[in-house]
């Protein structure tokens, strides 16, 4: 098994202080390349681990798959220094996307060249308006993500690692993932409850990074409700939650701000 982190060596500085040599451990960031029905799709940087968890979420987030059963086989080269990751589809899968593969590109990465309203509108295309069924008060959402930094193992040891954690509608954790990438890790989380099949019963959503419109869009694809970040979203992740209807919370300081659908939030 390949490691998620390592140990280098480093110097440290502190003011009035002698410089000290030592080690630390730094999180390990690799390639993968994904293959999807026998031809390279896309390469991402990501931590080693959790590879077919990672490939599985990334196909549903990007609109390749829409559940397990259009997945043939899922498979991952366990040979030291590869880095390669296989998805099969079904045939019936292959055919109705067949326009998607042939761009060999993702929706999360087209971003140059277009504007946001082109963008939120594209993608607003690709995701169905989230229903609205439960609510959960700010004081909840507030101890969960204040019990977030505890269970991020990989980050306590490295200080590298995005994390990304998915809840029921009781404010149970079902899945979480951590990974050197802000992406890969909401995808790891998502593979892993949609390989689960339990992928209907996430309501919401922790992330640990600033919440972007690529992180709207994957959560918007597994119909999460109301997606929690450490960090303030950007103009264009808004308005994408409010095109879709779902709720965005930033949690920084112990203040808790929602910038879009805050009718699932109670005082």
């Amino acid at each position: 098994m390949a490691e998620k982190f390592e140990s280098k060596r480093l110097t440290t500085f502190k003011t009035g202080e002698k410089a000290l040599d030592g080690t630390i451990e730094v999180i390990v960031e690799e390639p993968l390349s994904i293959r999807v029905s026998g031809k390279p799709y896309v390469v991402v940087m990501r931590t080693p681990g959790e590879e077919l968890y990672l490939c599985a979420g990334f196909c549903f987030t990007e609109g390749l798959v829409d559940s397990p059963d259009d997945i043939k086989e899922l498979g991952f080269c366990t040979e030291e220094g590869t880095n390669v990751a296989t998805v099969t589809l079904t045939s019936e899968r292959q055919e109705k996307i067949a326009g998607l593969l042939e761009r060999k590109g993702f929706v999360s990465q087209t971003s140059c060249g277009i504007c946001g309203k082109e963008l939120v509108g594209d993608l607003k295309k690709m995701l169905s308006p989230i229903k609205e069924t439960f609510t959960i008060s700010a004081g909840r959402v507030m101890s969960l993500v204040d019990r977030f930094p505890k269970r991020q193992a990989l980050n306590k040891k490295t200080r590298g690692a995005h994390a990304a954690m998915l809840f029921n509608a009781d404010a149970e954790l079902l899945c979480m993932a951590e990974d050197v990438g802000r992406h890969n890790s909401l995808d790891k989380a998502i593979g892993m409850a949609m390989m689960n099949r339990r992928l209907e019963a996430v309501v919401m959503g922790v992330v640990s990074s600033r919440l972007s419109y690529e992180l709207v869009q994957k959560a918007g694809r597994a119909g999460i409700e109301v997606l929690v970040g450490l960090s303030r979203p950007t103009t264009l992740a808004v308005e994408m939650a409010e095109a879709v209807n779902m709720t965005l919370v930033c949690v920084q300081s112990g203040t808790l701000m929602v910038f879009a659908n805050r009718s699932r939030i109670l005082n």
